[in-house]
């Protein structure tokens, strides 16, 4: 299939080959072929803007991210901070939010196969939409006119807001595809409108629609003409839907309003505000958020649990039904917003219209035939696609190693695909389950192809590695499948979230028949950072047990991330301190016999989740250890500081930029030019062991020990926190 994306480095348009997304019988999304998606002027716009700015331009747009990479700069050195900025920018993104289609697998929806229904799917052929983002096309309505859905559904989230009653004034500043919709809306429910807009054939338009249409290029005084406009009682309300950076609009729809009227943010403006603009009037202001209740909530769009109608009567998928059932009677007019048709292959000349048409309002992207029955009876989905610009390819005949990689997130994108290429390792496939990003890192990194079937891609390929770099939960089962097909796994911490887990592996293992003494890799790369590597050859020469200090000042993470929850991400133990369980067992080079973990109590000053704790380890030979792994601290602070205490002296590594000796013998400070914190070195290794024979560079037995005081710090912290 072909979807859409746009580069942020630059703002180019692409449309990029990719496979199908992954689909099962349970899902809660639907699968969806496009036949038509409407291009969103406004956010488009914004966003193709943003990508062609400069670096400066970028900057400006996003002074709080401009503050982080200063804060990250300090901290982490400029190199690591110009590295991780350059490529967050280089990551495209899909575009689009509005179309329609017909359903190809319904997953556990309302839907069947072959219905025809409107979602917020991306520019693609294939689209993989939650089933509360899915609403069913009426009798009546095209699929061309149903993609204008979303769009509609916005502005009708700010009219609810609004709270319009029969025979109110209300305007709207802005004009664009979603203002003309908006006033639609209003118009529908029986509202006196005012439309403002300074293109004038989008005000003639809103008078088409029934408004009072307001142009206010060739209006000197805009608050007077309004007023003119309104009946003696004012403007009830105004519904903001222009995208300016100016702050005029609001100051503009503080004046229009009478005495405790509402103003409601539907687009994006400058937000300079007056507190008297709203003082004297007792004004409200709110802001909308997209489609309506339920946006952005994993609960609701990504599991796909829907919200009680006797407590949230109008949901976005609601929302949705709303519009469709207008669009059904009559009452909101579609086809005068239709301003250009492109097919689907031409969807970049589509966004030179976007960039260059100020006056265009619609633009549609026609998929394939339009035939809508016809479209839906095929289901030739291809789940695997060869990538262009591959400079590997693995074969049976290669005594090479070969790689697949199973998740194509950041981590596994930006540091774990480079790393592995630059071993020269023959590159194979990438597996996602969307399909896109595996498509857009494999082509960059070289990889043969792309996919979205993980067990046919294990069953079909010679590759002998497997790297696992997904969501926390379903590390232990790919890791089991890669030993059943008879691959050596190397899985992005952590290994298994619970005992249970942690002992299917090690039956796995045992059962598994590899050619490797340690068949099993956990990225447990900090170890083979430099510094560390220092570290270590300066403690060996110390026969007598040590005591260590590790801070984690770790950042806040919110406490319904599906990282700290402990079912998908494991919590933030399992998840990340194990890097630092492993880390001082290295260094102590002894079995840990003990450990103790406490978090944080319950108080009224924070959420308790158990990122803020402090584990205790004694180990065989004596050592003991503190690990304060502590989300509450300020980011100016360095995020990991590691002190060592033996023979009458301390060694302090500093964020993996520095290692000093304070006591004891002569010592030459070791600084690094950039922070490593063992990434490649780790990858490295890696490889050379699986091609020497013996797998994994780390025991599987220390794996499994590390593993095992992670989970148990976990779980002793949340019993203590059950108490």
């Amino acid at each position: 299939m072909k979807v859409l994306t746009q580069n942020l480095k630059n703002g180019e348009t692409v449309l990029q080959s990719a496979p199908v997304p992954q689909h099962s019988a349970d899902s809660p999304n639907v699968l969806i072929r496009n036949t038509h998606s409407l291009i969103s002027i406004g956010t488009e716009r914004m966003m193709i803007d943003f990508g062609k700015g400069s670096l400066v331009s970028k900057a400006r747009q996003q002074p709080d991210k401009v503050k982080m990479v200063l804060e990250k700069a300090v901290v982490d050195g400029v190199l690591t901070t110009i590295d991780a900025v350059t490529s967050k920018l280089g990551q495209p993104i899909q575009l689009g939010y509005c179309a329609a289609g017909v359903v190809l697998r319904p997953g556990q929806s309302e839907f069947a196969v072959g219905d025809r229904v409107v979602s917020n799917g991306n520019h693609a052929d294939v689209v993989s939409v939650s089933r509360n983002l899915v609403a069913k096309v009426p009798d009546g309505v095209s699929n061309m006119h149903a993609a204008f859905t979303p769009a509609a559904a916005i502005g009708l989230q700010g009219i609810r807001l609004a709270n319009p009653t029969l025979g109110e004034t209300v305007v709207v500043m802005g004009l664009g595809l979603i203002g003309l919709l908006t006033v639609q809306l209003l118009v529908a429910q029986g509202c006196k409108v005012i439309g403002t807009d300074f293109d004038d054939s989008k005000v003639e338009l809103a008078k088409s629609f029934g408004a009072i249409g307001i142009n206010i290029s060739s209006v000197s005084d805009v608050t007077g003409e309004i007023s003119s406009h309104a009946d003696d009682s004012g403007v009830d309300a105004v519904l903001i839907t222009a995208s300016t950076k100016s702050s005029d609009a609001i100051h503009q729809a503080a004046s229009v309003c009478r005495k405790r009227g509402r103003i409601v943010l539907v687009g994006v403006i400058g937000l300079d505000l007056r507190r008297s603009d709203f003082y004297e009037k007792e004004l409200s202001f709110q802001v909308s958020c997209s489609y309506g209740p339920g946006r952005y909530d994993p609960f609701h769009e990504d599991q796909g649990h829907d919200y009680p109608i006797g407590f949230v009567r109008w949901t976005e998928k609601r929302n949705f039904d709303a519009v469709l059932q207008l669009m059904a009677t009559g009452k909101l007019a579609i086809e005068p917003l239709v301003s250009h048709v492109f097919p689907f292959e031409q969807a970049t000349d589509a966004y030179q219209q976007v960039s260059d048409n100020a006056a265009a309002l619609g633009i549609i992207l026609e998929y394939g035939s339009t035939d809508e029955e016809d479209v839906g009876g095929h289901d030739n989905l291809e789940h695997t696609v060869a990538l262009k610009n591959s400079a590997f390819r693995g074969s049976a005949e290669s005594t090479d190693s070969s790689v697949i990689f199973i998740g194509a997130g950041n981590y596994a994108s930006r540091v774990l695909m480079p790393a592995f290429k630059s071993t020269g390792i023959n590159l194979d496939t990438v597996v996602s389950n969307g399909g896109v990003s595996g498509a857009i890192h494999g082509e960059k990194q070289g990889f043969a192809n792309a996919s979205t079937d993980v067990s046919a891609t294990l069953a079909n390929s010679t590759s002998n590695i497997v790297v696992i770099g997904t969501q926390h939960d379903t590390h232990a089962e790919l890791v089991i499948k890669t030993l059943q097909a008879g691959k050596i796994p190397f899985v992005e911490k952590p290994l298994a979230l619970t005992i249970d887990e942690l002992n299917s592996i090690v039956d796995a293992v045992a059962s598994a028949s590899l050619p490797y003494t340690n068949p099993v890799m956990v990225g447990f790369n900090r170890r083979f950072a430099p510094l560390v590597q220092a570290l270590k050859y300066e403690l060996a020469k110390h026969n007598e047990p040590m005591s260590f200090n590790f801070t984690m000042n770790a950042g806040f993470i919110p406490a319904d991330s599906w990282v700290q929850s402990p079912t998908t991400g494991g919590g933030r133990i399992i998840g990340e301190a194990c890097h630092h369980i492993d880390l001082m067992r290295f260094l102590a080079d002894s079995p840990i016999v003990r450990i103790q973990a406490m978090g944080m109590g319950h108080n009224q000053y924070h959420e308790t989740v158990e990122d803020k704790s402090v584990i205790t380890l004694q180990f065989e030979n004596g050592s003991i250890g503190s690990i304060q792994y502590f989300a509450n601290g300020g980011k100016a602070f360095a995020k990991e500081r590691f002190d060592v205490f033996v023979a009458d002296s301390v060694f302090q590594l500093d964020n993996f930029r520095s290692l000093k000796r304070f006591g004891g013998s002569k010592f030459r400070s070791k600084r690094v030019f950039k922070q490593d914190k063992g990434q490649q070195a780790c990858v490295n290794a890696f490889v050379d062991g699986v091609n020497a024979g013996t797998g994994s560079p780390i025991d599987f037995a220390e794996i499994v020990e590390v593993s095992r005081v992670a989970i148990e710090a976990a779980n002793q912290i949340r019993q203590y926190q059950r108490l």
